[in-house]
């Protein structure tokens, strides 16, 4: 395979299909980022240029989707769910106190 077509095939575009090498993307860099997708977390731009590759890439597709499900089944089963006061005091308390020690040892 040559080093142009190997290029091709990791960013998921022809050789010479004209896109600047800023609109391909590599599969592993939509991967990572289809989460931020999912919860709307990326801009505009990027949101089209990750949807445009999955809409292009089957491998790319069935990962977005096992991700959409998985994020749908967290939020049907944890959705809501809120730690006990005692518990959200407890983690508070222990915050503060990690935080002042570490600026005690700081000062030294």
């Amino acid at each position: 395979m040559s080093s142009e077509a190997e290029k091709a095939s990791r960013i998921g575009g022809a050789p010479d299909d004209g896109s600047s090498e800023f609109e391909q993307l590599d599969c592993s860099a939509v991967i990572a980022d289809v989460w931020l997708m999912l919860d709307n977390e990326c801009d505009i731009a990027s949101r089209e240029r990750l949807q445009r590759h999955i809409d292009e890439c089957g491998s790319c597709f069935a990962v977005y989707g096992i991700e959409e499900k998985v994020k749908s089944l967290i939020s049907r089963k944890c959705g809501g769910d809120q730690a006990p006061e005692g518990l959200r005091e407890r983690l508070s308390v222990e915050i503060r106190r990690t935080v002042l020690i570490r600026q005690a040892e700081g000062d030294r």
